[in-house]
């Protein structure tokens, strides 16, 4: 695995890669970094070129007190300047169209790609995450997710969520990884993840996107994910022309790490089928 920095706008990006074939790019969602992906990269980096980078605010992208002006924090509220930060990256690595797979937020931010620069996609997909605007409901939550920031701090904010998206068969048989994610947790902005929830609230619906894509979806739902509801995963999954859906049983809000052999399984079928679809 190589690891390396490129600039976007006034922010440093940090990214990973390894492997060689055709670039397949992983985002991660809230409260992680690329580091999420890591059984992952392991699994495919024998057959495509994997990027894991961490979103601007996360993990090794960190942001120092001087990066959240004005002008910086209205563009951290948007996904799409994320998505076009992950642009810059690709231009960064000469690579002229990819796979990209978005976790949670991470497969928000790829809806808002997939919208704005669909000839460099190959195909994508949601990874335990939604097309749908934020309910009226959801966005009242954030919104006090905000205030609850405020007033104690991101770290016990994600202490307090990251155990919910969990089964409770894998928090009691790991323990150490579910703690390891709490503890990487601490390296968080408490206003870099009030900017995310910011930046979710200001999404739009993006259903559109599924049902005029013309390159296959790929769309993971858990079982007994109490994120994103898995009867909203089925609804999308019958937008798209070309859509390979795959529930993993057995698993809430983290497939990567609780079902990692049939995620890994999942995502190597839709490379082979990305191979053998014609572009639309």
């Amino acid at each position: 695995m190589t690891e390396g920095y490129f600039k976007y706008k006034s922010f440093n990006v940090f990214y990973r890669t390894a492997g060689s074939g055709t670039p397949l790019i992983l985002l991660h969602g809230f409260g992680e970094d690329g580091e999420v992906w890591q059984q992952q990269v392991a699994a495919l980096s024998s057959t495509a070129f994997v990027i894991t980078p961490d979103f601007i605010g996360s993990g090794k992208s960190v942001l120092s007190p001087e990066d959240f002006t004005a002008e910086d924090i209205k563009q951290l509220n948007s996904l799409e300047f994320q998505a076009d930060a992950i642009k810059a990256l690709l231009q960064h690595l000469n690579i002229n169209q990819c796979i990209m797979l978005g976790h949670s937020m991470g497969g928000y931010i790829t809806l808002a790609f997939a919208e704005k620069h669909p000839d460099l996609l190959k195909g994508f997909g949601l990874i335990h995450s939604t097309s749908f605007a934020d309910s009226n409901e959801k966005k009242e939550n954030r919104k006090r997710g905000i205030a609850l920031m405020e007033e104690h701090g991101g770290f016990s904010f994600l202490k307090n969520t990251i155990p919910n998206l969990f089964t409770a068969s894998y928090k009691k048989e790991y323990p150490s990884e579910v703690n390891g994610l709490i503890e990487k947790a601490k390296g968080f902005q408490t206003k870099s993840l009030q900017c995310y929830y910011q930046a979710m609230i200001n999404r739009p619906d993006r259903t559109t996107v599924l049902k005029e894509a013309k390159v296959p979806v790929l769309i993971v739902a858990g079982e007994q994910d109490i994120v994103v509801p898995i009867n909203d995963s089925l609804f999308q999954s019958h937008q798209p022309n070309t859509c390979q859906i795959n529930v993993l049983k057995n698993t809430a809000h983290m497939g990567m790490w609780e079902a990692a052999t049939v995620m890994n399984g999942a995502i190597t079928t839709f490379l082979k089928l990305i191979e053998d679809v014609k572009p639309q």
